[in-house]
């Protein structure tokens, strides 16, 4: 998995979205036990933390130093640096383990593998991530062409997973498993969208080979287009979960 969120993980700590009530309240029925939950790719701890009101002891991965120390510290919640396809653990360590918006970056195979040394018999392995916001016919225009042709060339290909909801990506369930849909909707101004945008991995790969923000091209358009005030941003969020075989 490569390290594509250290350079940013100030403005990812800030700027990205953290996950509705009705996804826990999907996810957490479906779990037999309560004592270990590992959140894999944790980044700034932001799932690990809800976690903690649910089980004894939450664990939380990622591979950057830079996003866990911008984590919420929690007497039951343990951060360590560790990739996602091979672990400290011990097996059948964990009730349920959650990737969010972290998956299309890991190598896929090893780290199914790995879920399926670690959890516990009856254990939920839950994925979920989050396609591209919505805000206005205008201004959703001006996001797609910034993300699909101006930031195309320095998108890693796994991205595209992304936008094919994991279509591609094995998910090695019984007969159980479900999936589901929410929406994130939260109030923005202009410049939060524009740090927003900051975040993309894409972004950051641009300004490290051109040495300057590629985000400000946007910068008097968006605001044009947004006017005065919030405006309602929403993010789709799609998620799977179940049992692996």
């Amino acid at each position: 998995m490569l390290d594509r969120f250290s350079a940013q993980a100030d403005l990812y700590a800030r700027y990205r979205i953290d996950y509705p009530a009705e996804l826990y309240q999907w996810l957490l029925p479906q779990v037999p036990g309560r004592s270990t939950a590992w959140d894999c790719a944790t980044g700034n701890g932001q799932v690990a933390a809800v976690l903690a009101g649910h089980f004894a002891q939450v664990t939380a991965t990622d591979i950057s130093s830079a996003q866990l120390a911008q984590a919420p510290q929690r007497p039951n919640i343990t951060y360590q640096l560790s990739p996602a396809e091979h672990t400290p653990f011990a097996a059948a360590s964990f009730d349920l383990i959650t990737v969010a918006q972290a998956l299309h970056w890991f190598a896929i195979d090893a780290f199914n593998t790995e879920a399926r040394r670690v959890l516990r018999p009856g254990g939920i392995l839950a994925e979920w991530g989050y396609g591209l916001l919505r805000i206005s016919p205008e201004i959703d225009e001006v996001v797609r062409r910034f993300h699909d042709e101006t930031m195309r060339p320095y998108w890693d290909d796994n991205r595209w997973h992304v936008t094919e909801e994991y279509a591609r990506l094995p998910f090695l369930v019984g007969a159980g498993g479900q999936t589901a849909r929410f929406e994130v909707r939260r109030q923005w101004s202009a410049e939060w969208l524009l740090n927003y945008l900051r975040t993309w991995s894409s972004v950051v790969k641009f300004q490290q080979q051109h040495h300057h923000d590629p985000v400000g091209v946007l910068a008097a358009e968006v605001t044009r287009l947004w006017g005065a005030g919030a405006r309602e941003v929403v993010f789709p969020v799609f998620a799977r979960a179940g049992q692996l075989l």
